[in-house]
């Protein structure tokens, strides 16, 4: 008895650890977004929007011509839709989401409003200096 006990918790601890190390790997789902000649790391939300945009990064970057928009954020069409989940949000400094379905807003500024959460950009210390005052250039990568 005492031997069926030690193999089913070992199994069992087993399959949680799989668990967890798989919930991991969806949560820290990473891309790289490069802005004019700086590139910072992304942290992605685990949603079907973010799911359909690695899948469209695996094909190839994707780059985005944003403008400023209410001193608060870049924004910029993504030349295709992605699924949106949208719910009222507060974002902050380094925030990206999805609004309207097919543009991209990167917040340096808060602002609420309901959008898609993509990601956050996770090393944006000097994001505002880095976006400064005029259109930028936003590609987003897997590498």
């Amino acid at each position: 008895m005492g031997f069926k006990k030690l193999i089913m918790t070992i199994l069992l601890t087993f399959i949680v650890v799989l668990a967890v190390n798989a919930q991991d790997t969806d949560d820290n789902m990473m891309i790289k977004v490069k802005i004019n000649d700086t590139i910072f790391d992304v942290q992605l939300e685990n949603n079907s929007a973010t799911q359909e945009l690695i899948k469209t990064l695996e094909k190839g970057n994707v780059t985005i011509n944003a403008t400023d928009y209410g001193n608060f954020e870049k924004v910029g069409d993504l030349g295709f839709s992605l699924p949106t989940s949208d719910e009222q949000i507060s974002t902050s400094s380094g925030d990206i989401v999805l609004y309207q379905g097919n543009q991209i807003s990167l917040f340096y500024d808060s602002h609420s409003w309901s959008y898609t959460k993509l990601g956050k950009i996770q090393n944006a210390d000097d994001l505002k200096t880095t976006l400064g005052s005029g259109d930028v250039v936003i590609t987003f990568s897997i590498k």
